[in-house]
């Protein structure tokens, strides 16, 4: 009883994290794919695609790292009353984190599918993802707000045309 509570509590807690992720994974990812016509960040990508498995997994700190000042910037903004401030700027960090860590994951996931370990959890770990979004995707009211931005979209296209 107590195991299947948490396991609802975790998922509905991850379940925001996993639409933001799944929405914005691969455009983002494509988008920082595009600075890779730069000659130094093709020769960046390069070596992190050919790092070895666990050089591969250590390559997902350096955006961690790297965004962690911005993170304590963010609370700095919000101890000083600026809370809107401090939302963009969390905003942005996870735009940009997210962005960055979805290239590094297309650069190495044949890399990091050599340590066992991963190999074995991350199947695991996509069946279940894809299982709660669609569980998440069928349910009444995401329907229902996906039947309200389509009306939406219709109105806008009839108006654009008239």
């Amino acid at each position: 009883m107590l195991r299947k509570v948490l396991r609802g509590l975790l998922t509905a807690i991850l379940v925001p994290v996993l639409l933001f992720e799944e929405w914005g994974w691969t455009p983002l990812a494509n988008l920082v794919g595009h600075l890779s016509r730069l000659p130094l960040w093709a020769r960046m990508e390069d070596k992190v695609r050919n790092l070895p498995p666990w050089g591969a997994l250590l390559a997902f700190f350096v955006p961690v790292l790297a965004l962690l000042p911005i993170k304590i910037l963010a609370l700095f903004l919000f101890s000083e009353g600026h809370a809107a401030s401090g939302v963009a700027v969390l905003v942005g960090a996870k735009l940009v984190g997210t962005a960055i860590v979805a290239r590094i994951f297309q650069l190495v996931e044949t890399s990091l599918m050599r340590i066992p370990l991963f190999a074995r959890w991350y199947p695991r770990w996509k069946a279940w993802k894809n299982r709660v979004l669609y569980s998440v995707r069928e349910s009444a009211p995401w329907r229902a707000i996906r039947a309200l931005q389509e009306a939406a979209r219709q109105r806008w296209r009839r108006f654009w045309r008239a």
